[in-house]
């Protein structure tokens, strides 16, 4: 190209050259000078307009050819040409791509929805409609949350927060179940994902009922034999030397068993019962107080250093039953699994973003990095012996999981083997009360 602009300002010197040598022989230099670039000047103008209309034509943009032309006009015309193909082809690619993605998305059972960053809806797939009753005809550019009113689903909307997916009824029929995902993209717009979870729901629901069903029912027996079990045990003396040991076992075996039965009967409750949204207004210190001095009485036999370090003025919003449970279970687990003499702490301290944390920290033998993700799965043992030497029901930290849950909150498990572990709650700023 720069030996194309170099000949034509060659080419134009040579006729400025031309138009003064003639010039200055006819005499009329300024003249023949003037008519020369006018010449030049009506030349480029033509060239513009067949450019003009080149480019403004309506097949030019499709496959029309370049007008015809010599030197740098024609260059430019080659040049303007090449330029359009490879747009077309980049073009047609993308289409190509979109053209995929729609029909892709369309074959899903799952709904796809594109919504703007004013939150309106751009784009859906069928599923969409079919799930939530999307009609493509008047719903595009609404508001989402005057199509789909559910007040769970526009506090989760406006909320901003998708780090866990919403499961509601539909809203053509409460028979169905749908799971909401919603993740951020592009400049403030957002991909709603929905889901029918309906068959999924349904055997969860069964699961819960079995669960709280087997517990209750087991219930009453165990609770009979445990107690047959110790009017035994307390009248040995009338017993043969050899039946007393395995009496003892099938005692310890019985409490085992109330024991899961009653934590099962917990984590049904937690799961099943709604969310009150009466809160009450907890006094924190005295709380942790109140579990350290339990733990102090359960496990008076290990000589452990319990201690509670909290210096928190604010209250905390909610069920005291169920915070309770949740925290004695840690403080707990911790007394159970450190060694005699060891270090327990309760610490309590408000974090940057307003919220507050709990943090249970011992001294024990601590937790392979392996197993930390899975702790809180009902029945996950670390050690299967060590869990039935120290009683536990594997469903401690499930409870604990599902209680934070219901609090907004979240459980951190930080734990290093041979040095001990820290369990640290993480509550919200809009749990705290002055």
């Amino acid at each position: 190209m720069l030996r194309d602009w170099r000949s034509a300002m060659k080419k134009l010197l040579l006729l400025l050259g031309g138009l003064l040598l003639a010039g200055l022989v006819s005499g009329q230099t300024a003249w023949v000078i003037a008519a020369g670039l006018f010449s030049y000047l009506v030349y480029t103008m033509l060239q513009l307009r067949r450019l003009h209309r080149w480019l403004y034509s309506p097949d030019a943009s499709q496959s029309g050819q370049p007008p015809e032309s010599l030197g740098l006009w024609g260059d430019v015309f080659d040049g303007i040409y090449q330029l359009q193909r490879r747009e077309r082809d980049a073009t047609n690619y993308l289409k190509s791509i979109i053209d995929r993605a729609q029909e892709s998305t369309a074959a899903l059972e799952m709904a796809v929805i594109m919504i703007n960053r004013r939150g309106h809806l751009e784009w859906w797939n069928p599923a969409a409609e079919r799930l939530l009753g999307l009609h493509r005809d008047h719903d595009r550019n609404q508001p989402v949350v005057n199509l789909l009113r559910q007040p769970e689903f526009v506090d989760y909307f406006e909320s901003g927060d998708y780090n866990r997916p919403l499961n509601l009824n539909s809203p053509l029929t409460r028979d169905r179940t749908l799971e909401y995902q919603i993740t951020w993209f592009g400049d403030g717009e957002r991909l709603m994902l929905v889901r029918d979870i309906t068959q999924l729901h349904r055997l969860e629901t069964m699961r819960r009922d079995f669960a709280g069903n087997v517990s209750h029912e087991l219930r009453t027996p165990i609770t009979v034999i445990t107690g047959y079990l110790e009017t035994l045990l307390d009248n040995t003396d009338d017993l043969p030397a050899r039946w007393e040991r395995p009496l003892q076992q099938m005692y310890q075996q019985s409490r085992r068993m109330e024991n899961i039965i009653r934590d099962l009967l917990t984590l049904t409750q937690l799961e099943t019962k709604s969310v009150s949204r009466q809160r009450t207004a907890i006094d924190i210190d005295a709380l942790l107080q109140e579990i350290r001095s339990d733990a102090e009485q359960l496990f008076a036999d290990k000589k452990q250093t319990l201690a509670v370090d909290c210096h928190i003025a604010h209250h905390l919003q909610g069920n005291r039953n169920e915070l309770y449970s949740a925290l004695s279970n840690l403080v707990f687990n911790a007394a159970k699994y450190t060694q005699e003499k060891g270090n327990i702490t309760i610490h309590c301290s408000e974090e940057a973003a307003g919220g507050l944390s709990i943090a249970v920290e011992d001294n024990g033998p601590g937790i392979e990095a392996r197993h930390i993700p899975r702790l809180t799965e009902r029945f996950y043992r670390v050690d299967e012996s060590r869990s039935t030497d120290t009683g536990g029901t594997g469903l401690g930290l499930a409870i604990v999981k599902h209680v934070l849950a219901r609090h907004n909150a979240t459980l951190e498990i930080e734990s290093t083997p041979g040095e001990g572990s820290r369990f640290i709650c993480h509550f919200p700023a809009l749990r705290m009360l002055s």
